[in-house]
């Protein structure tokens, strides 16, 4: 196993890729709490597609992807916020409606321009290589500032994620706040769309949230168990993806469900067998 990850960890694209990706799953598990316990879980996947659509439109004008693709989804983030919070057609909905017209127009412009290729699978579905130099700067860049943001307001996004009604009866801008949420959510799917896929980037959201939240009760304790879950299982996901040469991004997701389903298993293990059980494993690994 270790001469494997030191095979792994020679190739610098590899070691460009995982360090973008264990960034991006930390952010993407962090608000995917506050996503989830707010039913706006599948903002990820709408936003994704909206991604997948400037992403088509970047490869048509020959432009940097990311450079493109980065303020439309931003843009894409606060319209449907907007939408849901001022409009007759609910949240679910108005992602349903964005996500399916954002897949439309970018399938017809990559149709329209370079043909149905290669390049469209990879946006669809992920690749490790897809990732050049400047995108790997500016993804470690962005996913710091994500990360430094998340962490300064981490209270107010609690305030706002357990109880809006309440925080603005406080005096806390709970508008700001939600579109803070919005602002760092569009960035984090947007940097992690050309590893994940737009199909499958959703994943890193959703699952490492309902996974901590199996054995998890309470707010910190489900963010720090989440981004735990996230960078353990894209880190074993990809060294799957490496032996196995399966997708990066379907290799991350099926280590996700794994977790999950082992979570779900050990809520019903009680608690002193659990410790017992976790302090009998520890044992054994030291005496390896």
């Amino acid at each position: 196993m270790i001469n494997t990850l030191m095979e792994m960890f020679s190739y610098t694209f590899l070691v460009r890729a995982v360090v973008v990706g264990l960034l991006v799953s930390l952010c993407a598990a962090l608000l995917g709490v506050s996503l989830v316990l707010k039913r706006y879980s599948m903002i990820g996947d709408g936003l994704s597609h909206v991604g997948f659509g400037t992403l088509a439109i970047a490869t048509a004008m020959n432009a940097a992807p990311l450079t493109v693709s980065i303020p439309i989804v931003i843009l894409a983030a606060f319209f449907l916020l907007r939408i849901s919070e001022n409009s007759k057609i609910k949240g679910d909905a108005a992602i349903a409606l964005i996500s399916s017209s954002s897949l439309a127009i970018g399938v017809t412009i990559i149709s329209l321009t370079t043909g149905m290729n290669t390049d469209v699978c990879n946006y669809m579905f992920g690749s490790i290589l897809a990732m050049s130099k400047s995108d790997v700067t500016l993804s470690i860049i962005l996913a710091i500032a994500v990360l430094g943001l998340f962490i300064l307001f981490y209270h107010k996004i609690f305030a706002v994620t357990f109880d809006e009604n309440f925080a603005k009866a406080t005096g806390v801008k709970t508008g700001l706040y939600n579109m803070l949420i919005a602002f760092l959510t569009a960035i984090t799917i947007v940097l992690g769309m050309r590893m994940m896929g737009a199909l499958l980037i959703s994943s890193l959201i959703i699952f490492p949230a309902l996974t901590s939240m199996r054995l998890c009760k309470k707010f910190k304790t489900v963010t720090i168990c989440s981004a735990a879950v996230s960078v353990v299982c894209f880190f074993f996901g990809v060294v799957i993806s490496y032996i196995k040469a399966t997708p990066t991004g379907a290799s991350v997701v099926l280590v996700n469900i794994a977790a999950f389903l082992l979570f779900w298993a050990a809520r019903f293990i009680p608690w002193t067998q659990r410790k017992e059980a976790l302090c009998c494993f520890i044992a054994e690994r030291r005496k390896v």
